[in-house]
């Protein structure tokens, strides 16, 4: 289980659809600035839920800093701070991609996109691709 999922704060979110002042802080004292630009992406709109049909395959999107990064579940994203911080390092439990994901589903802030299973490798190819370097 994910540390994300295993976190009251998040469940008890979910389950009412609020954050209290209570969960803002605990939040925030457990993934510091991660959380605060976490929950400014989630109420920005960066978060998509791309539906796929007739498969029903769901494909979650958070528009970072530099490009739209692939979130998978709670547990994966395709951003290099969840490579080099969680996954290597492992000085963190999240990237704020992942916290946005994890915000925005259970507030519902964010924005759904059905579509047909032919423009799936579309998405996904387009998700894979590198960002652009400014020289």
């Amino acid at each position: 289980m994910s540390a994300l999922r295993a976190d009251l704060n998040l469940v008890q979110i979910k389950q009412t659809r609020y954050i209290s002042g209570k969960n803002l802080l605990s939040m925030s004292s457990k993934y510091g600035e991660r959380f605060w630009k976490g929950i400014r992406a989630a109420i920005e709109g960066c978060v998509k839920k791309y539906a796929f049909s007739p498969s029903g395959r769901e494909v979650w999107t958070v528009h970072g800093k530099k490009m739209d990064y692939l979130v998978i579940d709670d547990l994966y994203c395709g951003c290099d701070d969840f490579y080099l911080n969680v996954v290597i390092r492992r000085k963190f439990p999240c990237c704020y991609h992942l916290l946005a994901k994890v915000m925005a589903e259970a507030l519902e802030l964010y924005e759904s996109i059905a579509s047909n299973d032919s423009t799936y490798l579309t998405l996904m190819r387009g998700l894979r691709r590198m960002p652009k370097k400014d020289f």
